[in-house]
């Protein structure tokens, strides 16, 4: 038996339940891992509310590293023995073991510890796929990104300095400001103290944006399309203030023929070429040295309901790691 963290109802931190499981021996297409750190994101947290509804019983958590203990039939690009990472796929990965589809598996190269793979991995290659992808940045631009302290914040400041970017990042106090410009981020609006739609106009002298990256949602919506030049692009890419509302689509034209995309990592990864191209791209900027990914807390995984609750009131920064 191992230990892992499960939901048997939606609800706070508190239904999270610190429990012993059966893992098994792997199917056809499955690898058994033994975990050695287990990444720590907000949809974990929408997972457990229920925002996004899993079948109860279950499992939580989409993001972890470990050693292949086991592989399935028909498993041939992964063997007993490997370090291997992933992001995506069922939930489950609070635990100590678990199964997992290999195809979502990539091997962790020399030079990443498991703890760091762990960190990247779910908010590494959401930022491969934001800024490469979605709309990819070119040299000379200025862009607008939210939480630009977060985990997924500061490895984007990090790297669109990198392809020559100028980001203007909204952090919610002066800490996370300073925060968020050791990182890279070239001018910072403290949402609580700033409206970010004028300090925008007045960063950019009124020529606005061409793509804002928005994990808040409900809160900075109409703001983030107000910072927008024609024909720009609103990428949504998290609910942390809750989801969208509905509106009306003429809006987009009245404010200048704008776009708007929901992407998820599930869409972009879906392909295993493309989750390797995606992967290697990633762990060669952090080889490179020009992103650093740091882990700036860690919680024992039967800590997990205090781990869900510190990120929920932002007290973290950063990357956040469960070890089991």
């Amino acid at each position: 038996m191992a230990k892992a963290v499960r939901i048997h109802q939606h609800g706070g931190p508190e239904v999270l339940q610190y429990e012993e499981v059966a893992v098994g021996d792997p199917g056809p297409g499955q690898a058994r891992i033994r975990q050695t750190a287990i990444g720590l994101n907000f949809i974990d947290t929408y997972h457990r509310s229920g925002l996004y509804q899993l079948q109860m019983p279950s499992g939580i958590g989409t993001e972890g590293a470990g050693v292949v203990e086991a592989v399935g039939s028909g498993v041939t690009w992964v063997k007993a023995g490997d370090r291997v990472a992933y992001a995506g796929g069922p939930p489950g990965a609070y635990a100590e073991v678990r199964l997992v589809p290999a195809d979502r598996l990539v091997k962790v190269p020399e030079g990443i510890s498991d703890q760091t793979a762990a960190a990247m991995m779910l908010k590494g290659l959401t930022t491969q796929y934001l800024i490469r992808s979605t709309y990819r940045v070119q040299p000379g631009q200025t862009v607008l990104f939210h939480a630009a302290a977060g985990g997924v914040g500061l490895i984007a400041c990090q790297w669109l300095k990198a392809l020559g970017v100028t980001v203007i990042g909204t952090v919610g106090s002066e800490d996370k400001a300073k925060l968020a410009k050791a990182h890279g981020c070239a001018h910072t609006i403290i949402y609580t103290k700033e409206n970010f739609v004028e300090r925008v106009n007045q960063i950019t002298e009124g020529r606005k944006l061409p793509v804002v990256y928005d994990s808040v949602g409900k809160d900075t919506f109409m703001g983030s399309l107000d910072c927008l030049q024609p024909r720009g692009m609103l990428i949504i890419f998290g609910n942390g203030s809750g989801p969208v509302a509905a509106f009306d689509l003429n809006l987009l034209a009245a404010k200048g023929s704008l776009y708007v995309t929901r992407p998820s990592l599930v869409t972009y990864t879906a392909k295993r070429e493309d989750l390797e191209a995606m992967a290697a791209e990633l762990f060669d900027v952090v080889k490179s040295g020009k992103v650093k990914i740091e882990v700036n807390q860690t919680y024992a995984l039967k800590d997990a309901a205090q781990a869900h609750r510190d990120l929920q009131s932002r007290k973290t920064t950063g990357s956040t790691v469960i070890v089991p």
